[in-house]
């Protein structure tokens, strides 16, 4: 699998996600398409987008409901790329969202396996595969970035670090959609910044493409400890996606046991 096969099965799964074809991600200009529900995009997509916006560095494609067609238009076509994903821009944005009720709520940045950088990186301890049942006991609040409990049917292998039989750090890949999975890591605390991360994902990662499987993997802008594992691990920033969700939506995200 080149870097070429690699970013072309991300776009054409975004392709799938945003209801648009995987060259719309190639254009010089912006395109905005209405969003609809797709069996074959990621599960843990909720379909239609109100309004979803992607980058793969070179325009933004606008997934969105017809109701906020306009306002998305208007607001990508006046300000550049990529900062239409920043602040003060998005204040302009979402002041326009307000009479929807709804807001931005999602923002992340998506990497994907450098060929030419990723490489098995060890550390101090000892690391094994483990398959679904040898972790279905370990869906806890420790390993919940590793494992995802609510779809954990899509959980399909993990790679744990162990000290003197101790589980310290857990990688695991979920089957998000059929041509790429997304890895996720957890370290103890008391054991991290020892590059333990960094081992048990790239070994995932290696393992993923030697099913000629993609693997990707996902973080906040502000989580700079997972950036950097991301980059140290092989892989390097493809796309960034920015989601609106309706304001009751956030609010329970913000109030769960309310």
């Amino acid at each position: 699998m080149t870097n070429t096969d690699i970013i072309n099965t991300a776009m054409a799964q975004s392709a799938i996600d945003s209801s648009c074809m995987p060259e719309d991600f190639t254009l010089s200009e912006n395109k905005i398409v209405i969003s609809k529900a797709n069996p074959n995009a990621r599960k843990y997509l909720t379909l239609p987008f109100l309004c979803d916006l992607t980058s793969y560095g070179n325009n933004i494609v606008a997934s969105v409901s017809e109701e906020l067609y306009s306002t998305v238009k208007n607001y990508i076509n006046k300000y550049e790329t990529y900062h239409c994903f920043e602040t003060p821009n998005l204040h302009d944005f979402m002041k326009n969202l307000a009479p929807f009720n709804a807001n931005v709520c999602f923002m992340a940045e998506y990497f994907l396996p450098d060929i030419n950088a990723i490489r098995n990186i060890n550390c101090n301890y000892e690391t094994k595969f483990l398959h679904p049942d040898e972790f279905k006991n370990l869906y806890l609040s420790q390993w919940s970035n590793a494992l995802c409990e609510k779809r954990s049917y899509l959980d399909k292998l993990a790679v744990g670090a162990y000290h003197n039989g101790k589980l310290i750090g857990l990688a695991g890949c979920s089957a998000d959609c059929d041509s790429m999975w997304q890895i996720g890591v957890d370290v103890l605390p008391e054991y991290r910044r020892q590059g333990i991360a960094s081992a048990v994902t790239s070994r995932l990662a290696i393992e993923c493409l030697e099913r000629e499987i993609v693997p990707f993997y996902c973080c906040a802008w502000s989580n700079i400890p997972s950036a950097r594992n991301a980059v140290k691990s092989g892989f390097r920033p493809a796309w960034v996606q920015l989601t609106v969700k309706s304001d009751k939506f956030i609010d329970d995200m913000n109030n769960p046991d309310a």
